[in-house]
């Protein structure tokens, strides 16, 4: 059955983060966004961008309109934040985002009164009530289908380094894991969820598509749910792989950097290059090192076996790509992912808040708190 893969202006970009809620002297997450979602969807109704609710009623999701710019999605970003904050603060409400939640249990939790989310969690029971995650979605648009494939496969070559940048889940209710990112390992066990499948072109998608519905594994395509995906009804390229970046600097870094990869293998198609590829074993073992290691991770590079350290590699690869960050306006953004590197992912931040704290993951919570309340901002220029 054919599949239109919508009109989309090349490289613009929409962003999605899920936020949690938490009381503010437990940090326990609270389940209430069923009480603002009304107000907020309303507030959001006009403007580019969006407030919902997802599967869990402890999380709120916002989205940036389109944007020309990684800058200008993310101001749509902060602005959804800003509204959130006028609603949740005069009640009682804190907000954060990271991969998990260091303490919270699965069973203390309520799905969201929709149709949809009951059937996820009829289907895919205990696997599905402890779906305890939280993301982002980075979509970029792509001019062309034919385009789609190449560039997923090669994105995925990068997957570990994404993966690695937005770790923030080494705790899951209550243990710590020893991974960086413990969502990583626990989203992929969902149906249709992890690594993409390695397809070639958008006929061999519309395949795989008719062989799913045919036999009851989806609806639709909206029901493909890994790490790298088409997303046909918008006409673009939506990287699902990251953990909830626990700060607005964090987001705009990762999101400029899956801009310019997608930038940069466009233009390699376009001049007819070969674009970087590796065998399916190798993704999925890269992507196992990257979730257990985080930045610390030793990848493979090459079809050969090469392996480099990960933070070496992303750091060769900033170097090669910075020209395709200027010509996208996104040279600042681009730029940060090396104070990431330098600095520390969030994942290595919680780890050491609880150590300092005798392993009290309360601390945990209370620190993801203050540093989501102090990184949105509305502008990059204060980045």
């Amino acid at each position: 059955m054919p599949l239109e893969f919508a009109p989309s202006a090349r490289s613009t970009v929409g962003l999605e983060w899920e936020i949690m809620l938490a009381d503010p002297v437990t940090g326990d997450l609270t389940g209430r966004a069923p009480e603002l979602l009304a107000e907020l969807e309303a507030q959001s109704a006009a403007e580019r961008h969006t407030v919902t609710g997802e599967l869990l009623t402890n999380t709120i999701e916002v989205t940036s309109g389109v944007g020309e710019s990684v800058a200008q999605a993310i101001d749509d970003v902060a602005q959804a934040i800003a509204e959130v904050r006028a609603a949740t603060d005069p009640i009682g409400i804190e907000l954060l985002s990271a991969g998990s939640h260091p303490f919270a249990q699965w069973y203390d939790q309520r799905v969201t009164d929709k149709t949809r989310y009951h059937t996820l969690i009829e289907r895919t029971q205990w696997w599905g009530r402890n779906m305890m995650i939280w993301g982002i979605h980075v979509h970029i648009g792509v001019e062309d289908h034919r385009k789609v494939f190449p560039i997923i496969n090669a994105l995925t070559v990068y997957l570990p380094h994404l993966q690695a940048l937005a770790a923030s889940s080494p705790f899951w209710a209550g243990e710590r894991t020893g991974y960086a990112s413990n969502r990583a390992l626990v989203f992929q066990q969902l149906p249709t969820a992890g690594l993409p499948w390695p397809l070639q072109d958008w006929s061999q998608f519309e395949a795989y598509l008719d062989d799913m519905v045919r036999t009851g594994v989806m609806n639709d395509a909206s029901e493909v749910r890994w790490d790298i995906r088409p997303a046909p009804r918008w006409g673009t390229i939506e990287v699902r792989a990251c953990d909830g970046l626990s700060t607005l600097p964090e987001l705009a870094a990762v999101a400029a950097l899956i801009q310019v990869l997608v930038e940069h293998f466009s233009r390699l198609l376009d001049d007819g290059a070969p674009l970087p590829t590796l065998p399916a074993w190798f993704h999925r073992e890269n992507k196992w090192r990257a979730a257990r290691y985080g930045l610390d991770a030793r990848v493979i590079t090459d079809a050969d076996g090469a392996q480099q350290p990960l933070r070496a590699h992303l750091s060769q690869t900033l170097e090669e790509l910075s020209p395709v960050a200027v010509d996208l306006g996104c040279a600042p953004e681009f730029a940060s992912v090396a104070t990431i590197l330098g600095g520390g992912a969030s994942y290595e931040r919680q780890i050491a808040v609880a150590d300092a704290a005798e392993g009290d993951l309360g601390a945990v919570v209370h620190h993801l708190i203050r540093e989501f309340r102090s990184g949105p901002r509305r502008s990059t220029a204060e980045l």
